[in-house]
């Protein structure tokens, strides 16, 4: 129920209800959502595409726009499914001699008609509900892969269990994405600080960077969510903070990892811009899991 409903129903102010709800939520007896509550255990809920593209639009469109200064000109990336990302997508067509991997149709869709991106996509299983492809084929055609960076949103993110998603399929093609990524990039509006799901995608230690939006003054959980995740390291943006200024880290913070250098006027395997299948980029990554055995090994120093 939304905030608004709630107030209504029990005849009150919402800024009451929202001091209630929080109450009720250290007690367990339901889960915060942004505007409102819904009955705890939600761990596997998930709204289908209608619903999360009219969630938090001003945000994501400022973190899209914050996350597409990260790349560069010439760049390989990977792009994953989500309402934030395709967001990041539209505005990543005017970045020339990029290479986006993606197993989503909307992040595609979005980039479809730009003239100097080549758009790659994985196989797999259409998911309707979030328009990716997920299943056996995608994670398969993401093997022997090797690009910079990914950008990657979900469901929920907490710094004990880093981004999380509901369903078990999405989840693991990200986890396929994150692998053949040497940094990660998440993106999560502040609805979805301190939010838990079902299914890890990308643990806290393996985030390199978040890109955010300024939390609420209310709002304390998504607060204390961006301290803790800066304390372990990861790297924060805040959109419309200090134009994106990052949240000060500990002194634990780990070291960056040199990313491979973007392919400037190259497109891998040959050939004219446009979609084509993440086979014939597999060929061309001989020594990539040793190069993701070296990229580890940094980062655990």
């Amino acid at each position: 129920m939304s905030l608004r409903e709630l107030a209504r129903v029990v005849q009150t102010s919402e800024v009451t209800v929202r001091r209630d709800v929080r109450a009720l939520e250290a007690e367990g007896l339901l889960d915060r959502r942004h505007g409102g509550a819904v009955l705890p255990g939600g761990f596997t809920r998930e709204s289908g595409f209608p619903q999360k593209s009219h969630l938090a639009t001003a945000e994501k469109t400022a973190i899209a726009d914050l996350a597409a200064g990260f790349v560069e000109e010439g760049e390989a990336i990977v792009v994953g499914a989500g309402t934030t990302t395709q967001e990041l997508a539209r505005r990543l067509a005017r970045v020339p001699g990029l290479t986006v991997v993606t197993n989503s149709l909307l992040v595609a869709q979005a980039l479809a008609h730009a003239n100097r991106v080549e758009v790659v996509m994985t196989g797999g299983t259409l998911r309707g509900s979030n328009y990716a492809l997920v299943g056996s084929g995608a994670e398969q055609s993401l093997q022997g892969l090797r690009v910079s960076r990914a950008f990657l949103s979900g469901s929920g993110l907490t710094a004990e269990r880093g981004l999380s998603t509901s369903n078990m399929l999405s989840a693991s093609v990200d986890r396929a994405l994150v692998q053949a990524a040497a940094e990660v990039v998440v993106l999560a509006d502040h609805t979805k600080l301190g939010t838990d799901t079902m299914f890890q995608t990308v643990p806290t230690d393996v985030i390199t960077r978040l890109v955010t939006d300024e939390p609420p003054g209310h709002d304390d959980r998504a607060a204390t969510e961006l301290q803790a995740l800066a304390d372990q390291g990861v790297s924060i943006a805040v959109a419309g903070a200090s134009g994106g200024d990052p949240v000060p880290a500990s002194s634990s913070r780990r070291r960056d990892v040199p990313l491979p250098g973007p392919r400037r006027g190259q497109v891998p395997g040959g050939g004219s811009p446009g979609l084509r299948t993440a086979g014939v980029l597999g060929d061309q990554a001989a020594g990539a899991e040793r190069e993701r055995a070296r990229v580890a090994d940094l980062r655990r120093r």
